[in-house]
């Protein structure tokens, strides 16, 4: 199978008709220039003047018209559920990536943010769902998250 034609532009709203979909996940749905393969195997080149969080799009125009849907990747998660408000509060002040739903929160797998959310007498599960959390302050861009892979210390 042969590769398609790059990115003509990002789509903000359904086309009409859909010609295939291209899974991605969290990261992967912030890019500038990547090499990107559809569901159905076949690869097209991305290249965006700047860095894009996609999850601001429903998909992409590819030069001859296709139209790709950009659909989020199932990911392993954590599921918070207790005292939402308070428990969303905890982690935002921790600047950490949240999806928030009526009955539950979705975080990613984070052993300091989930040893505090057990302390603050949340209930954690983990699941696979695909992961679209919350925007930045102004309901766009992202959300940077703390990398605790190592120590470090910082006041908020």
């Amino acid at each position: 199978m042969t590769d398609l034609p790059p990115l003509r532009r990002l789509l903000a709203d359904h086309p009409g008709r859909c010609d295939g979909a291209v899974i991605l996940d969290y990261d992967a749905r912030l890019m500038r220039r990547k090499r990107l393969v559809t569901a159905e195997g076949r690869g097209f080149l991305v290249d965006l003047p700047e860095v894009t969080n996609l999850d601001a799009w429903w998909g992409f125009e590819l030069e001859d018209g296709t139209t790709l849907e950009i659909v989020p990747a199932d990911e392993a998660l954590v599921e918070v559920t207790g005292d939402l408000p308070r428990l969303a509060w905890h982690i935002g002040n921790r600047h950490t990536p949240c999806q928030i739903e009526p009955a539950r929160l979705l975080i990613r797998h984070d052993h300091v943010i989930e040893a505090m959310l057990t302390q603050l007498g949340a209930r954690l599960r983990p699941v696979t769902a695909p992961f679209t959390p919350e925007g930045g302050a102004y309901g766009h861009g992202r959300t940077m998250g703390h990398d605790h892979g190592h120590s470090h210390a910082h006041a908020h």
